[in-house]
């Protein structure tokens, strides 16, 4: 398909480079402006997705307590052990 397109294309290479670069921005543009927009309906609700905290929508868990929920430590193990509202590193020397 391609090599009958590029022999139908008129005014030698310059002419061919030219009317492949005009076919490709055709393409794009009609791409972009007319299917696209048309098929965003159709795709929309496979882009709603909402992420929740509940754990009744977790495959493989039946709410008993198992699985990845049921396995966070407890306590301060996830505590950090340092500042983070400020900055604690010193500026860097001139000679580094």
């Amino acid at each position: 398909m391609y090599a009958w397109i590029w022999r139908k294309l008129p005014f030698g290479l310059a002419g061919k480079i030219a009317g492949s670069l005009l076919l490709a921005v055709a393409t794009v543009a009609l791409l972009w402006y007319v299917v696209f927009p048309w098929a965003e309906p159709l795709v929309t609700p496979f882009d709603d997705v909402q992420v929740t905290q509940e754990d009744s929508g977790v495959p493989g868990n039946d709410g008993g307590g198992s699985g990845p929920v049921g396995d966070e430590p407890a306590g301060d193990e996830h505590d950090i052990q340092y500042d983070t509202d400020q900055n604690n590193t010193p500026p860097p020397s001139p000679n580094e």
